[in-house]
């Protein structure tokens, strides 16, 4: 009875669907077919992985969750490397990017014995950091590239004068880093004042002590930060690489020469 419940009122939900298609309607912002996909995705996603996850606590295999996670980075670098289009050798890139940020992670989470090695942490809490590594991972391919692409003869200049690849691209870096940062670092320090994350709602609404909650929200995001800090300062340094020779010459890429 419970479980019908719930089904329920995901189903009543839909009606602050049906506002957002109105809306767009309304304002003719042709965005009711990407609304309509969104949805159905999200729950046959969500029903899907909520199946996986109950059965791999069933198993309690350790074997079952490290291939649940590699999934999920392998899903996830595709999808930022698919956002990075003209990036060379994005999808290695946003692989070993994400894959780092999360082993590095949790392994420190684990090493620490902040969490337990057990599935009912690991395969939420890798997720929230494969998810952020990933569009941490996705704003700072695009970028670079795209600031590349702007600033071509000013990059150009500074290699014909005898700067280095990295410093020539320095000052793109560093507003790449930063702005795919910032979103985070926001969130973060207006979490308990202007928001109450996910996590913490979640567990609140199930019953948990707010103190708890908040204990464990806290953990999520300094995990978070560590994460996405991570991504970033490897998709930076490793997406500017790609786009130089060995002999600091940017590579003659198409997209550049647009």
């Amino acid at each position: 009875m419970q479980g019908l419940e719930t089904v329920g009122s995901a189903l009543l939900t839909l009606g602050l669907v049906a506002v957002a298609v109105a809306l767009s309607l309304y304002e003719r912002l042709d965005l009711e077919r990407d609304i309509a996909i969104a949805v159905v995705r999200a729950f046959v996603q969500l029903a899907a992985i909520g199946y996986a996850i109950n059965y791999i606590f069933g198993l309690e295999s350790p074997v079952a969750v490290v291939l649940l996670l590699s999934g999920m980075v392998g899903f996830a670098a595709w999808t930022s490397a698919r956002r990075a289009r003209g990036v060379p050798y994005a999808l290695p890139v946003a692989a070993g990017t994400i894959g780092v940020a999360a082993v590095a992670t949790v392994g420190l989470l684990l090493l620490l014995q902040v969490i337990p090695a057990t599935a009912r942490y690991l395969i939420p809490l890798g997720g929230m950091v494969i998810g952020n590594a990933m569009n941490t991972t996705s704003l700072t391919l695009a970028r670079v590239r795209d600031d590349l692409t702007e600033q071509r003869l000013k990059v150009e200049a500074a290699l014909a004068l005898g700067a280095t690849s990295r410093q020539a691209v320095s000052p793109i870096l560093k507003t790449a880093l930063r702005n795919a940062m910032l979103p985070l670092i926001d969130s973060t320090k207006t979490t308990g004042i202007i928001f109450l994350p996910g996590a913490m709602v979640g567990m609140i609404i199930a019953g948990a002590d707010p103190l708890e909650a908040a204990r464990l929200q806290i953990v999520v995001m300094y995990m978070l930060l560590g994460s996405v800090s991570i991504a970033a300062i490897l998709a930076g340094l490793l997406s500017y690489r790609s786009f130089f020779t060995t002999r600091h010459q940017l590579r003659p890429d198409q997209l550049l020469d647009k």
